[in-house]
């Protein structure tokens, strides 16, 4: 589909892009009616040695942006008839808006910058400009700054999140678009893509059936069992703390592959140890903990954005021998993985969600459901250790937020150049247990690094016990 438009007296064809939303992201932005918006980010501490320079900043991101076009994209409604929401270059595009500084209050340390870096996450991006922002805080006790990258959940899902990553760090071959910004579709044009999805829709209509039924299988069917009643389901408020614990995967791979599990497979297992250890000083018991465990339908994080998730539920025991407990989850996970490969249940019954959601159905679902404990999100940083400016980033802080409805602990989790790092966010009004959480955390995961060890000793011929 092409019009034609004139540039200094001269015509040529240009491409007229129709760049609709897809469903499962229209999903994420109906379901932002919450006090949290549906918003996340990643903190990239970086060891910056001279004075910090916001221009400076601005300047290398204002090149970087050009090749992911979404940057600089902004989502708008259009008129009845024409189709759903589309993405358009914004023509005021101004990276002075997107790119600002805060400093850090004292100590300036981690805590401090995780208290700042939600504070910075937690509010509204400006919907009339792209739905992204980068924040960098200053004032850090160990010298360098922090970029907190912000994206709304309707732009990217956590992989997608790092496609974007992946362009503003160095190494980036950024793209000069000479034709920013490109023209917006003709209604005509609208008009014409939004028949065609309507057909394509129709025919997709049986195919679409049996991806719920997949989907809806992957986070427990239609009628799932119930997580335990325990002090952890609880309704929220809009107050968010954080803390964060990290690990080596040098020493935690090779103890989850020992078992026959994988990382993730440790992971939950130690999120499911570490909350046990917080629900017996409350005096509660639990067998399992039920985890909504984002899986991704990507091949790999390549350059396109949007949403790409579905949830697989995952029941995970508390107690018992950790070499077991990882056999079982790892099991687990293996067989019902790949049903949560294809859309999700929001995007397949779009049609259906969106208005509900919209009118705070799911909002109201969330304050009541029984099916979660919690969420557990992993996501990896392919290659090595990164650089902004020259300088070394040597840590990522992952941070996703939204209106927890009910469950008052969540995990993101990085895994960024031989590090896994773990970031549990509670509602500290309804959780006041957060250093309890993050030293069973800390415990639960040496306890797997010690097992294998133990395991593997054993087995050497003349090895000490």
């Amino acid at each position: 589909m092409t019009e034609t438009v004139r540039h200094q007296g001269r015509s040529r064809p240009v491409e007229t892009v129709v760049d609709r939303a897809s469903p499962t992201d229209l999903a994420f932005l109906a379901m932002d009616t919450g006090q949290i918006p549906e918003q996340f980010g990643v903190v990239l501490r970086i060891d910056q040695s001279g004075a910090f320079d916001l221009s400076r900043v601005r300047q290398l991101l204002a090149e970087r942006v050009r090749s992911v076009p979404r940057l600089r994209q902004r989502l708008i409604r259009v008129p009845f008839g024409c189709g759903g929401p589309i993405w358009v270059d914004d023509d005021g595009f101004d990276i002075g808006r997107q790119v600002r500084a805060v400093a850090c209050p004292a100590p300036g340390d981690e805590r401090a910058l995780l208290d700042t870096a939600i504070s910075v996450i937690a509010t509204p991006l400006p919907p009339d400009a792209p739905l992204w922002s980068a924040v960098c805080v200053t004032g850090l006790s160990g010298g360098g700054f922090a970029l907190v990258v912000v994206l709304h959940h309707v732009l990217a899902d956590g992989v997608g999140g790092l496609a974007v990553l992946a362009n503003l760090v160095d190494g980036t071959n950024a793209t000069n678009e000479s034709d920013f910004p490109r023209p917006r579709p003709t209604r005509g044009a609208l008009v014409r893509q939004a028949m065609v999805d309507r057909v394509r829709a129709l025919r997709r209509g049986r195919a679409a059936w049996r991806l719920l039924r997949t989907s809806m299988g992957a986070g427990g069917g239609l009628r799932p069992p119930q997580a335990a009643p325990c002090s952890l389901i609880q309704r929220t408020g809009p107050r968010l703390a954080a803390a964060v614990v990290r690990v080596d995967l040098a020493e935690l791979r090779p103890a989850a592959h020992r078992h026959g599990a994988t990382t993730n497979d440790a992971l939950l297992v130690a999120v499911a140890g570490a909350l046990r250890r917080v629900l017996s000083a409350r005096k509660e018991t639990v067998d399992r903990i039920a985890m909504a465990v984002p899986v991704s339908g990507r091949s790999g994080a390549g350059p396109e954005l949007g949403n790409m998730v579905s949830p697989l539920l995952v029941q995970v025991p508390t107690a018992g021998d950790v070499g077991q407990r990882l056999r079982t989850v790892a099991a687990e996970v293996r067989a019902h993985k790949a049903e949560a490969t294809g859309p999700p249940p929001i995007a397949v019954l779009g049609w259906l969600f969106r208005p509900l959601a919209a009118l705070g159905g799911y909002r109201w679902y969330m304050n009541h459901q029984h099916r979660l404990h919690t969420l557990v999100s992993h996501v990896r940083v392919p290659g090595g250790r990164l650089a902004f400016d020259g300088s070394p980033i040597t840590s990522a802080i992952p941070l996703a937020l939204a209106d927890g409805g009910n469950m008052t602990a969540c995990f993101d989790v990085v895994s960024y150049a031989g590090t896994m790092t773990v970031t549990a966010i509670v509602d500290p009004d309804h959780f006041p247990d957060l250093e309890t959480l993050t030293a069973g955390l800390r415990a639960e995961l040496d306890l797997i690094i010690r097992t294998a060890g133990a395991h593997d000793s054993a087995e050497t011929p003349g090895a000490r016990s």
